[in-house]
């Protein structure tokens, strides 16, 4: 009995231990909360107050499944769902590999113009937005070049901790702010065709697009390769990270709905105008010493999207590439190729095509609303085709939750499709 260890000491352990298997789902909530919460779910509570909550509900319910997917698949297989997808066909590959292509620069050259336009309230001089992004962009490669997996792994979770617990700070203040309540006399529905358009772009980036399933399977088995990993502990951390990125999305709609809602104010149409605009209202309402939280919340968000982006579709499109040229095995330097193509391409639209980038976020957006159902589909017949281990097979429960998911997926995007064409 006296080489017992202290129960104290075995439970400091224990929480050590599980704070160390968390990883790919902390990576990919990371990812997700950026535009879709802090742009899309403030939005929708700031014009619609609280009537969609129950949507940004919904919307995550019935993707779970097929995010969980990822997991499910890499953990019963030891391969990555990119290699699922080379399994089913090339075409289903080369469908993929575009679409994570166009993603992924489109993508990042707009969370970097996010984030140096949240980093321009941290700098007391004057920088062009061209230079700032320049600057987080080269942050953001420093990092992955020089610490790779582990870095991202242990900056993602830092990034969440704070996200969450500044965001639930400023939630608490302005619930508790002593303003007086707007008077809201006109609040519009959202379930009118009139608002199709912004309940796509909540839905298709909700909580994040579903192509990032692949992003999470190609860090999952990277994970694998430098520390023991269970099924247990792989679902565990991908439900950590899937459950506060629903939780924060509701959050986000709180703090639209309380601090913008009703206030009479025009929103601002661009991502970045409406940041800014959010900061400064924030600051109004609640006080102006919560201008420079509120900022680092809003930095915080876009940042850990930016360098999770460039790291995930980097790596899922080296794998892309390495399954259509039919070769064993990826080199490190081929890697960071992509990481430097995508950014160098990035950058240039930030640079030289500022004025369309926002037409193309829009077509982002729409592109992964419109590929979700398909995507949905494709992880669906992976996981229920292929022979998994029982801890990892989709039981009757998520079988049915997963149908439901896709008559939901498919039954709007033939709204959308009757609503942008044919109406």
């Amino acid at each position: 009995m006296e080489n017992a260890v202290p129960y104290s000491t075995q439970k400091r352990g224990a929480i050590a231990k599980t704070v160390q298997s968390l990883g790919p789902g902390i990576m990919m909530a990371a990812a997700a909360v950026g535009g879709s919460h802090l742009v899309a779910s403030t939005k929708a509570g700031a014009i619609y107050g609280w009537q969609l909550a129950i949507l940004i509900l919904l919307v995550n319910l019935f993707k779970y499944p097929f995010f969980r997917a990822g997991v499910q698949f890499t953990m019963g297989t030891n391969k990555s769902l990119v290699e699922g997808y080379a399994n089913m066909g090339r075409p289903y590959l080369w469908l993929f590999f575009v679409l994570s292509a166009v993603s992924a620069v489109v993508n990042t050259a707009a969370l970097l113009l996010f984030t140096a336009s949240l980093l321009s309230y941290f700098i007391p001089f004057q920088l062009s937005m061209g230079t700032l992004s320049i600057i987080i962009l080269i942050t953001c490669l420093v990092i992955l070049f020089a610490g790779h997996y582990k870095a991202l792994d242990a900056l993602s979770k830092i990034i969440m901790a704070v996200l969450t617990i500044s965001t639930l700070l400023a939630l608490v203040c302005a619930v508790g702010s002593p303003e007086p309540a707007h008077v809201v006399t006109d609040t519009p529905s959202p379930w009118t065709m009139a608002a199709i358009g912004f309940l796509v772009v909540t839905m298709g980036w909700m909580p994040a697009p579903i192509e990032v399933t692949s992003i999470t399977s190609m860090w999952l088995k990277n994970q694998s390769k430098e520390t023991e990993v269970t099924p247990k502990s792989a679902l565990f951390d991908f439900n950590v990270g899937y459950i506060s990125t629903a939780l924060l999305a509701l959050v986000f709609l709180a703090l639209g709905a309380i601090v913008l809602h009703g206030n009479g104010v025009p929103l601002a149409k661009s991502g970045v105008g409406f940041t800014h605009q959010l900061v400064g209202l924030y600051a109004s309402t609640i006080g102006e010493w919560s201008r420079y939280l509120i900022a680092v919340i809003a930095f915080f968000c876009i940042f850990g999207s930016t360098i999770t982006v460039i790291d995930g579709y980097s790596r899922v499109l080296n794998e892309s590439q390495r399954l259509l040229t039919k070769k064993e095995t990826s080199s490190q330097k081929a890697f960071q190729g992509w990481m430097l193509l995508v950014s160098v391409l990035a950058v240039a639209i930030v640079l030289f095509f500022t004025s369309a980038l926002l037409p193309m976020l829009n077509f982002a957006m729409i592109l992964a609303f419109m590929t979700t159902p398909i995507f949905a589909l494709l992880n669906y017949i992976l996981v229920t085709r292929t022979e998994l281990p029982k801890a990892l097979a989709v039981g009757p429960k998520l079988k049915s939750l997963s149908i439901l998911g896709l008559v939901y997926l498919f039954g709007f995007l033939a709204v959308f499709i009757w609503w942008k064409w044919f109406l």
